[in-house]
């Protein structure tokens, strides 16, 4: 019929579909190991350009960028999302021109390694509105003359620390961790340790400089215990340009001369040095006048029996070692006793005694307290002795 369909028209047209189906499939069978290695080779490729478009991180303690348990990622998100842009910076220029561009910033110094000299210090802390120091060294301190020093350290033991002073920001914080953290002296301090009057935070006079002794207050490890947080973010958080500045050695000044000896030595080294000096010679001379000069011998050296014997007694006397000179004295007899009663070597303390007491026609116990006497005294010693050497005699006489 016109405008139908028929039966073998549709199996006509089927039948080329269905032939190309087979096809593909074993087409696809006979190529699947290099379609297997495309497929890797396509989520290599993937991973590598992942990898080069993903935002780059490190391993430097403190750092914003390093989102491992030492560093500081979280706090520096959590201040960017309160408003306060967070200018990481490597170097000393650039930590100027951040502070320069900025009406009252907040500078943030961790130098872990004392890379800035006093110069530089003063520098940075006259261009900032507010200074944090994260555990500074003597000389940090120093080149920012706010009074306050260093006192020691955290004691073990303790998790905790109380704020302990009028500080809005500490008292607002509550407790921080205390960790393996450096107390400071001066100025007005919080987080003290118990019977201590230094604490892990101190602020000079005019608030202007801020010294926190712990690095686990702002790590993002403890950073969610406790009021580390709070600490945190009300220190950084009161400017809304902060400069997170992390010297390194490339900041060093390495265009003056190095410092000598004498200037790093500190300044008692010149009075205790010279009585070291002559405490010195003094001992070598006493030493060497007690034992003497070097003598030089021809080897082998051939030293007589008595003098051995002699020199041993000398020692055993100058340390009042009578219990090992009993013993000798006791050994030696009764190896003298055995030879000359003809026992051998491999006879025991008894069996010579008994032996002895034989020879002598006494009994035997006399014979074995004579032997196993323990002299308390040098002089019961000196008579114990002669009594053995007496023994000895009368028994080699029989």
């Amino acid at each position: 019929m016109t405008g139908s369909v028929s039966e073998a028209d549709v199996a006509r047209d089927a039948g080329p579909r269905q032939a190309a189906g087979p096809s593909f499939r074993s087409r696809l069978r006979r190529h699947r190991g290099l379609v297997a290695f495309g497929a890797l080779v396509a989520v290599g490729l993937g991973l590598v350009i992942w990898g080069q478009l993903a935002p780059k991180g490190d391993v430097v303690p403190l750092s914003v960028s390093n989102a491992g348990p030492d560093g500081a990622r979280a706090v520096a998100q959590i201040l960017g999302n309160h408003g306060v842009q967070v200018h990481d910076v490597r170097n000393y220029d650039a930590a100027m021109a951040a502070l320069d561009a900025s009406s009252s910033p907040t500078l943030l110094i961790y130098d872990r390694k004392g890379a800035l000299d006093g110069q530089r210090l003063r520098g940075l802390a006259d261009s900032s509105a507010r200074v944090v120091v994260v555990s500074p060294r003597l000389e940090t301190l120093r080149a920012l003359d706010g009074g306050i020093r260093q006192a020691g350290v955290v004691p073990e033991g303790t998790p905790a620390l109380d704020p302990g002073c009028s500080l809005p920001d500490a008292r607002a914080a509550g407790q921080v961790s205390g960790g393996s953290g450096f107390v400071y002296d001066g100025g007005t301090t919080c987080f003290r340790p118990s019977g201590s009057a230094a604490g892990v935070l101190a602020a000079g006079a005019d608030g202007r400089l801020v010294v926190l002794g712990s690095t686990a207050v702002l790590g993002n490890e403890r950073l969610d215990e406790l009021g580390n947080a709070a600490l945190g973010l009300r220190l950084l958080g009161a400017s809304p340009d902060l400069v997170w500045y992390l010297p390194s050695l490339e900041d060093m000044d390495l265009t003056g001369s190095p410092r000598t000896l004498d200037e790093l030595a500190p300044d008692w080294v010149r009075f205790v040095g010279p009585w070291l000096v002559v405490v010195a010679l003094a001992a070598i001379a006493w030493r060497g006048r007690r034992h003497g000069p070097l003598v030089f011998e021809p080897l082998p050296v051939v030293v007589k029996a008595v003098e051995t014997a002699e020199g041993r007694a000398r020692l055993y006397h100058d340390n009042r070692a009578m219990d090992q000179a009993r013993d000798n004295l006791r050994a030696g007899t009764l190896s003298r006793l055995a030879a000359a009663l003809r026992l051998g070597p491999g006879a025991t303390a008894e069996a010579i005694v008994d032996a002895a007491a034989r020879q002598l026609g006494t009994a035997a116990s006399t014979v074995s307290d004579l032997v196993n006497d323990h002299p308390r005294s040098e002089a019961r010693l000196v008579a114990w002795a002669r009594e053995l050497h007496t023994l000895e005699k009368e028994v080699k006489r029989r």
